[in-house]
């Protein structure tokens, strides 16, 4: 416990580029989000903040108002990682609103070059996370390792077929109303915290990305409220599922979740409504350059 508390208060007491680094993961991670396709969750992986994420999400308990009544803000503060948090979210925030506007024009303007660009990227981080798990050579496999890894690669199949067909579903829902957005708003979150499935596709499926990328355009607060209603709901019921998971199950959970990243190329495949068309020298720079993106994010995070 003491352990615990003391990993908690280091945390806690970054550096100023620390902190500047947390703000950027959370830029990164908004921007990531804004587009059908591409998880958050994904960058928070890749750039080693994910873990801890999922420990301060999963640490949000009512007995947080204990300490806060027994031992002061400062405490309850400290206890709950919220500094991170807060530093992450306000990161994130700062993303959606600066870059909604500019994506959806991409989006229309240049979908090809977009796609193509999140493709390379989101294409990269597949063996960049199959190597935290030993599945690839050179990774640091150990003798005895080669029956673990084949259990490893069927986990990491049974991803890439869910989201395979995930991302080929309809839209569910055509006009949402608030109850629906609550809805939307809790299924998003979960699959924003999963790398590989993307909280955008999700709102998609159910007919509320539209919806939602116009409410934050024109600060349409009654709806942002509602989709922020079922974010905090859905945080708090998913959570700590996910931190239970992958502090008994990691090495599966990353190879469940590279499955995930595979299976969702499906719907970042920039020639979505027909042939490859004039633009595929264009397309292949811009999947190269999202490559080199995620590697330039990774050895970063590295350092």
């Amino acid at each position: 416990m003491n352990g615990a508390r003391d990993q908690k208060n280091s945390k806690n007491r970054r550096s100023r580029s620390d902190w500047v680094g947390v703000i950027l993961r959370g830029m990164a991670m908004g921007t990531a989000d804004l587009v059908p396709g591409v998880s958050g969750g994904t960058i928070a992986f890749l750039t080693g903040i994910y873990e801890e994420l999922l420990g301060t999400l999963a640490g949000l308990r009512l007995s947080l108002f204990g300490v806060l009544k027994r031992e002061g803000l400062a405490a309850a503060w400290r206890q709950s990682n919220l500094a991170f948090l807060m530093a992450l979210v306000g990161g994130m925030g700062v993303a959606v609103v600066a870059l909604a506007g500019l994506l959806h024009h991409l989006l229309e303007a240049h979908p090809v070059l977009l796609w193509a660009f999140f493709f390379g990227l989101v294409a990269a981080s597949v063996p960049a996370m199959l190597r935290d798990t030993g599945m690839l050579p050179g990774a640091g496999i150990r003798r005895g390792a080669l029956i673990k890894n084949v259990g490893h690669w069927g986990i990491f199949g049974l991803g890439a077929v869910t989201a395979w067909t995930i991302t080929g579903l309809p839209e569910l829902i055509s006009e949402p109303g608030l109850a629906e957005l609550v809805l939307a708003g809790a299924c998003a979150i979960c699959a924003m915290i999963l790398p590989g499935i993307s909280g955008s596709f999700i709102l998609v499926i159910l007919g509320a990305y539209a919806v939602v990328i116009k409410a934050v355009a024109e600060l349409d607060f009654l709806r942002l409220g509602a989709v922020g209603i079922g974010c905090a709901l859905g945080l708090l019921l998913f959570s700590r599922a996910l931190d239970g998971l992958f502090r008994k199950y990691r090495e599966m959970a990353v190879a469940l979740l590279s499955g995930f990243l595979l299976g969702s190329l499906r719907k970042l495949w920039p020639w979505q409504d027909g042939p490859i068309d004039d633009q595929w020298l264009a397309a292949t720079g811009c999947a190269l350059i999202g490559a080199a993106v995620l590697w330039i994010l990774t050895a970063l995070s590295r350092r």
